[in-house]
């Protein structure tokens, strides 16, 4: 193959640039453009389309972001049948994601992405570092993770469900678990099989600190045929509480099965958790807990779905037996453009029996909610 010249070198710089970008999809169009023009023969033109793809394999910077938003009206309400400060209309911005990954070879890249959200307890908007890690991909089935990563429950499970951007799934919203820690994580496919395990400090991503030692998360899934995934996982460790001084006295453990079958026109799913001492680890007592969910969505003509969810959990089976809640959400989503999903939501929570006659017993939530990703 001729040597190409030095400013059809840069051309092909340019593109590698755009691959990644969101006009990637028009180099075709420039390309034939430059032809039909006699600035380029067709030679010349596959020449540089070959050295961009290869520029772009060897190098590569990608910017992203994904915002989660909504207007509704809650009207929430206590045990003794007070209404909650969070009762009332009004606009959330509940989270904001915004990330940079780094490819520098096949092999070696880097991450890091910010998370932004409101918290009542400091009456601001704060700023945490979510992910923040080097990666190593030795093979699609052996890629090593070191820093602050995805864990290995919580992100796939987002990934089946979809409509993370409504509700979180069910150990998240419960708090049984977190999206990503900082650790050693080891994770791979091959064939039908996926996994993912991590060595974590327990704490979560806005708690790098460490303890005495470090907690276990993993996952095992497969896909039989397409659409269909079955998947187990588990956690075992000290929440990041087990510290020279004040050392944890329970280990908390948390079980995880899920089942999901989707195709383009509808995705049904399920999943189970079981749990102990979480939250317990250098607590005098000991509690347990357990619950389902159960998602599903289907496709009301093009770009239209209908989606509906319900859970249903008892979170404290030693201390407070008696107490059970069901929570159902439902919603008609449009997905205007790809990255822009909008949708018109109902959420309704229950709580039989509470732990106290300060904590929540009613929820009732409708309102418009959308998620803007890029």
């Amino acid at each position: 193959m001729p040597k190409l010249p030095s400013k059809w070198l840069a051309l092909a710089g340019l593109l590698a640039c755009g691959a990644s970008s969101l006009f990637a999809q028009d180099n075709k169009a420039l390309m034939d453009l430059l032809i039909k023009k006699g600035y380029l023969t067709a030679d010349e033109a596959q020449q540089i389309t070959t050295e961009a793809k290869k520029t772009a394999s060897q190098s590569m910077t990608v910017v992203s972001g994904k915002m989660y938003i909504d207007v509704s009206n809650i009207d929430a309400e206590t045990a003794s049948g007070s209404k909650l400060s969070t009762s009332g209309t009004g606009l959330d911005v509940k989270r904001f994601y915004f990330g940079v990954t780094h490819v520098f070879d096949g092999m070696w890249s880097a991450n890091i992405n910010t998370d932004s959200a409101y918290s009542s307890a400091t009456g601001a908007t704060n700023l945490f570092i979510k992910t923040a890690y080097v990666q190593a991909k030795f093979s699609p089935e052996a890629i090593v993770q070191l820093g602050s990563a995805n864990q290995p429950w919580i992100p796939f499970d987002e990934d089946l469900y979809t409509y993370r951007y409504v509700e979180n799934t069910l150990i998240d919203r419960l708090h049984f678990g977190n999206s990503a820690d900082w650790g050693v994580h080891f994770l791979g496919t091959s064939g039908m099989v996926s996994y993912n395990v991590a060595a974590v400090n327990g704490g979560g991503y806005k708690n790098p600190t460490r303890s005495k030692g470090m907690d276990l998360e993993g996952r095992l899934s497969i896909e039989p045929i397409k659409g269909l995934t079955f998947a187990v996982g588990g956690y075992d460790g000290k929440l990041g509480k087990d510290v020279e001084g004040s050392p944890a006295t329970r280990t908390a453990s948390r079980y995880d099965a899920l089942v999901n079958y989707s195709t383009p026109q509808f995705s049904l799913g399920a999943e189970y958790f079981s749990e102990s001492d979480w939250g317990f680890t250098n607590s005098a007592s000991s509690d347990s807990g357990d619950g389902y969910a159960v998602f599903a969505k289907v496709k009301v003509g093009d770009p239209y779905w209908l989606f509906a969810r319900w859970d249903e959990d008892k979170t404290s089976k030693k201390l407070h037996p008696n107490m059970k809640e069901n929570y159902f959400n439902a919603g008609w989503e449009y997905v205007a453009i790809k990255g822009v999903n909008l949708a018109l939501v109902y959420k309704y929570d229950k709580v039989d029996n509470p732990a106290s006659a300060s904590a929540l017993a009613k929820y009732n939530e409708i309102g418009m909610f959308a998620q803007v990703a890029f």
